[in-house]
């Protein structure tokens, strides 16, 4: 019986399993520092998605009178970019599990590094909307692709690698209106021109323009330089990634064959749906709220541009702050721990600003905290899901489809509706009603996760409480034999005793008779 409460258990459905790693395992600390060489690696390419990502909203001006449009009517290349980054998610999930990740990731950025070489060169709104996908499309690739190989790389350790990957990307959207302030001086933002700025005509109409010319050098070269900078770093990372593809490419092929293990939850689809869900209402209110809180800002609380400005950067500035203290809260936290917290901050963060919408102190305390309430998630929650279920590229490909669709959609919607109802917080309304979907769905998202586990849990404890039952019945069985056999030796030993005692008692009624008739005879 020892020895059988001593054996293994056999591993649950869901629980952890070795991982599957896309680079050769560190089996000594050659291997140990090219895993952290590869990571320092995707770090930096995520500093420079952040880079791109950001740099198009200082230069809207610029790229607009650089193709001789107003800023409204050149608002489609969002349109554009988020369509590429739409298919570049789906590509990138389809091609991640086929290609090497070091290839795929490289040939993403370096797509990337001529579309920024090529953007400040285009003449046209349509040209400039064609590249901006393009530009969108390998995005979206080299954010699956991260995100898959951050995973790979570390597994189950990689929560605090995961925090800090999506730290450079903050960081780097951070920086990238700083490098076009350098680049450009002290030029006018695209959210601070009036509304006259956004319905006339640029003024300064290019030669090359107007003869229909499609690329044709920029009026500006600062805009040229500003661009210039970005692509030479996302092109020198893009060659970085090329060696390592060289140098792990064989040994990769041989681990997937060899090595490739995952594990796979009861309910997969579900949670994928669930998580799809979380990550669009997420998304879309960290987007809607960081675009409109200038504008809310100003025209429902009264404040001056200067103020809205400040709590616009003061919300980024918290997220990009948390985020980057995520990484440390990583190590001693769990993910869902991590998520839960951070879905109190914001339910709580987005209540006080519906209910004190005019206070300008209540403003300015609630988007700090809702800034960063809302730093952690994302990457909290991909590593969150990696523990039930192993992420390969279509499976992070969907969530992330999930989250950019929340991009598009939800800022979009809350545009129309604030058209409509002017006087409403509508925005708030908007931050309110995310929190309260994220709120409900992670419960649940926690419950198909665990379920399975828990089963599998009871039925262990069953099985072991079965097998010391009938241990111990084997053990009563075994004394029950042995006290009938005792019984019986018993038994046996007092019935010769009885004969004994039967054949002494005959043998001295004989002697004692034979006595009787001697001593007769002798009278």
């Amino acid at each position: 019986m020892g020895q059988r409460l001593l054996q293994p258990e056999a591993p649950a459905e869901n629980e952890k399993e070795p991982e599957t790693v896309a680079v050769s395992q560190p089996s000594d600390g050659t291997g140990s520092m090219l895993r952290w060489f590869t990571t320092v690696i995707l770090f930096s390419s995520f500093l420079g998605l952040g880079l791109c990502v950001a740099i198009i909203g200082p230069t809207f001006q610029d790229l607009a009178t650089n193709v001789n449009r107003n800023i409204s009517s050149l608002s489609f290349i969002f349109v554009g970019r988020a369509f590429g980054y739409l298919s570049g998610s789906v590509i990138g999930g389809v091609l991640v599990d086929v290609m090497n990740h070091f290839l795929l990731l490289g040939v993403s950025m370096l797509a990337t590094t001529v579309g920024l070489y090529l953007v400040p060169f285009c003449k046209t709104a349509v040209l400039l909307t064609i590249m901006m996908s393009v530009f969108g499309t390998s995005i979206g690739i080299l954010d699956t692709g991260g995100n898959v190989l951050i995973l790979a790389l570390w597994g189950d350790k990689g929560a605090p690698h995961l925090q800090a990957l999506h730290f450079c990307f903050a960081l780097g959207a951070f920086l990238a209106p700083l490098l076009a302030k350098l680049a450009l001086g002290p030029t006018v933002s695209a959210e601070n021109h009036t509304e006259s700025d956004f319905h006339h005509p640029a003024l300064n109409r290019s030669s090359d323009a107007d003869s229909g010319v499609l690329f044709g050098v920029p009026n500006d070269m600062t805009l040229l330089w500003a661009y210039a900078v970005i692509g030479t770093y996302m092109f020198v990372v893009s060659v970085i990634l090329f060696a390592l593809f060289l140098k792990n490419s064989s040994k990769q092929e041989k681990e997937r064959a060899s090595a490739q293990t995952s594990r796979r939850a009861k309910y997969h689809n579900a949670l994928l749906c669930l998580l799809f869900m979380f990550f669009f209402f997420y998304v879309g209110a960290e987007v809607t709220y960081g675009s409109y809180v200038f504008s809310f800002a100003t025209t429902h609380v009264g404040m001056k541009e200067s103020e809205a400005a400040g709590l616009n950067s003061i919300f980024w500035g918290t997220f990009a702050a948390c985020r980057g203290l995520a990484i440390f809260f990583a190590t001693c936290l769990r993910p869902g721990t991590m998520i839960v917290l951070s879905n109190i901050g914001s339910l709580t963060s987005s209540l006080f600003l519906v209910l004190f919408d005019k206070n300008p102190v209540c403003l300015w305390i609630a988007t700090s905290v809702y800034g960063a309430s809302m730093a952690a998630t994302f990457p909290s929650g991909v590593s969150w899901i990696e523990q039930y279920t192993t992420i390969h590229g279509k499976s992070a490909a969907f969530f992330v489809i999930g989250a950019a669709l929340g991009e598009m959609a939800i800022p979009a919607m809350i545009g129309i509706f604030q058209g409509k109802y002017p006087d409403l917080p509508v925005v708030l309304y908007a931050s309110l009603g995310a929190s309260v979907a994220t709120g409900v769905l992670f419960p649940v998202m926690y419950k198909l996760a665990t379920s399975p586990l828990n089963r599998q849990r009871k039925e262990n404890r069953k099985s072991e409480d079965q097998k010391a039952l009938l241990s111990s019945s084997g053990l009563n069985e075994y004394e029950e034999e042995n006290e009938e056999e005792d019984a019986e030796k018993w038994n046996e030993m007092d019935f010769e005793v009885i004969e004994m005692n039967d054949t002494m008692r005959h043998s001295v009624i004989e002697t004692s008779g034979n006595s009787l008739t001697e001593s007769t005879a002798e009278i």
